[in-house]
């Protein structure tokens, strides 16, 4: 952690630096101890918990875990969009979160910039390309006459691999890739300190992906950006990033270099995760064992968990007890397997242990079913009276994680094919008889 040298938010401008920790390196971004919250009163939901890390100046920090874990609502934190609930986040010392100067906000407008998942829900349909990648030199008026203002706008369109012929047109006439490289110049015009980059190659396909992380990197080297990138995918982050996050349900598990936590994978959670990475050999991919993470192992009934630094600049969430292993398994200083390849024609035998997590994920799923998943007898009892528009809805529901309610179409329309067959064979019978 950096050394306390932490402005108050009275002051109206940040600092040209930021505090010095003690191995010596800039803090260009600090969380300490934040607790992000939505809803009020019984229906409030803990999003982020106690979460506390340091971005240095000039390095990729990455922040990853699945779906649901906080990295979005941490991301939206710092650009002060969600409030916290508890503790503080700090820019070069000085505290941006609550309630700041409007000064002081309007520089961290300036500072810190975002590039957002969607490229095609992040950008102005109505304006064209040159008012979107403009807004903020206009709002902050970062020109010196218009024929300045053209000549930023067209070279940032030509370093992201745009022509200037695109600044007329708009959004919808681009590819998901040139949308995101809309987005890029957007954020990169204003020339920020830091960029918070909210999963930015998730909707585009693979070859894009890289020319945008090319494009990323490129800024980087030459303007010194800072990024916090969020994502789920360890496989990227793990080339692009000088230090990664692992968050699991709002909790921060693990923080270390980027070869030492791949080398040291120490928490459950985070092994889970890199043995989901997808091999490219599809006969070994075959035979990968699946690591399933079942939170039940730990005991933190008593012995509550902390984030601790366990050496080698590597964090563990744990109490006590599983820190001494942490040390211990780490000390040893043999790299990790995290992934593990059956032979051929081995099969491979789970544990009970494993059996009971993989029940328990499952369970747990079905269980964070979305909240109108009810499960209401009126499903079943409308699948009855018109079983094919029952299978219909129950197929629209299972694609919509509405488990509860797929089920009861299910039993209703089944209930409704049996009676319709009885009342068919029945018919046939008695038509039977009839003609006999």
């Amino acid at each position: 952690m950096a050394k306390e040298n932490k402005k108050t938010a009275t002051q109206s401008h940040f600092p040209e630096h930021g505090p010095i920790d003690e191995n010596g390196k800039e803090v260009l971004l600090s969380l300490k101890n934040v607790d992000i919250t939505f809803g009020k009163g019984d229906n409030a939901v803990k999003a982020v918990k106690n979460a506390s890390f340091d971005i240095y100046k000039g390095e990729t920090f990455s922040l990853v875990g699945e779906s649901g874990s906080g990295k979005t609502t941490i991301g939206r934190a710092v650009i002060r969009v969600n409030p916290c609930a508890a503790g503080e986040i700090l820019y070069k010392g000085v505290r941006i979160s609550g309630k700041i100067p409007h000064s002081l906000d309007r520089e961290v407008i300036r500072n810190i910039q975002m590039v957002f998942q969607d490229p095609a829900a992040s950008l102005n349909e109505r304006a064209t390309v040159d008012y979107i990648v403009s807004e903020g030199l206009y709002n902050f008026h970062l020109y010196e006459n218009e024929a300045d203002r053209v000549k930023k706008v067209e070279d940032i369109i030509k370093e992201v691999g745009l022509l200037p012929e695109h600044l007329t047109r708009y959004p919808h006439e681009f590819s998901g890739g040139q949308r995101q490289r809309i987005g890029l110049a957007r954020a990169m015009v204003m020339k920020p300190e830091l960029v918070v980059a909210d999963e930015p190659i998730s909707a585009l396909d693979v070859s894009i992906r890289a020319q945008v992380l090319n494009l990323m990197k490129k800024f980087q080297a030459e303007d010194g950006v800072t990024y916090l990138f969020i994502a789920h995918d360890l496989s990227i982050v793990r080339f692009i990033s000088d230090r990664i996050g692992v968050i699991y349900k709002g909790d921060i598990v693990e923080i270390a270099d980027a070869e030492e936590l791949f080398s040291f994978p120490l928490h459950p959670y985070t092994h889970s995760l890199i043995s989901a990475i997808p091999i490219p050999d599809p006969k070994l991919e075959k035979n990968k064992v699946l690591y399933t993470y079942d939170p039940s192992i730990h005991d933190y009934s008593e012995d509550k968990p902390v984030l601790t630094d366990i050496g080698h600049n590597h964090f563990v969430y744990g109490n006590k007890k599983e820190i001494e292993e942490y040390k211990a398994l780490r000390e040893k200083n043999e790299i990790i397997k995290s992934v593990t390849i059956l032979e051929e024609g081995e099969t491979y035998e789970p544990t009970v242990e494993e059996i009971d997590a993989t029940e328990k994920a499952a369970e747990e799923q079905f269980l964070n079913a979305p909240i109108h998943d009810t499960g209401s007898k009126w499903y079943a009892v409308l699948s009855f009276l018109l079983p094919i528009l029952g299978i219909i809805l129950g197929q629209i529901f299972k694609a919509n994680r509405h488990f509860r309610n797929w089920k009861m179409c299910c039993k209703g329309a089944i209930a409704g094919f049996v009676v319709i067959g009885i009342i068919i064979v029945l018919f046939l019978l008695m038509l039977l008889l009839a003609v006999i």
